[in-house]
């Protein structure tokens, strides 16, 4: 069994949760995925969401498979929710078919996902973004 008190994913994982827990905590210019608020100035608009995206231990992107409308898609982004030692839930984020709103380049679905941070071994973020209705 391995030791998961210090699953430096899961605590990076944490740290996004917390962040877009208390989307309004903007007081520092750190440019990394631990920077303590969500989007590239604390002036500009309130993002509430630090997209991630997963590599396998054999270095492939994760997806995971969404119903929309009744037709299944795959989707490799995702929205952290919770994280429980190396354990990450997360929710399942669909492309934005409006391309003309970066700031809303993925939409929530319903769905979500836990995943084992064992299988992980990178972890991505992508630029942050406003999700509706969450």
């Amino acid at each position: 069994m391995k030791n998961t008190d210090n699953c430096c994913l899961g605590k990076l994982l944490k740290v996004i949760d917390i962040l877009q827990r208390n989307a309004n905590n903007n007081d520092c210019f750190d440019e990394s995925c631990t920077r303590p608020y969500l989007g590239s100035s604390p002036n500009i608009i309130c993002f509430n969401t630090r997209p991630v995206t997963f590599y396998t231990c054999n270095g492939n992107l994760f997806t995971a498979t969404y119903t929309l409308n009744g037709i299944s898609n795959t989707s490799s982004v995702f929205r952290v929710e919770s994280v429980d030692k190396c354990c990450v839930k997360c929710r399942i984020l669909r492309p934005n078919p409006d391309t003309s709103d970066v700031n809303r380049a993925y939409l929530a679905t319903n769905e979500f996902i836990t995943i084992n941070l064992n299988c992980i071994c990178v972890i991505s973020c992508l630029n942050d973004i406003i999700i509706d209705n969450l």
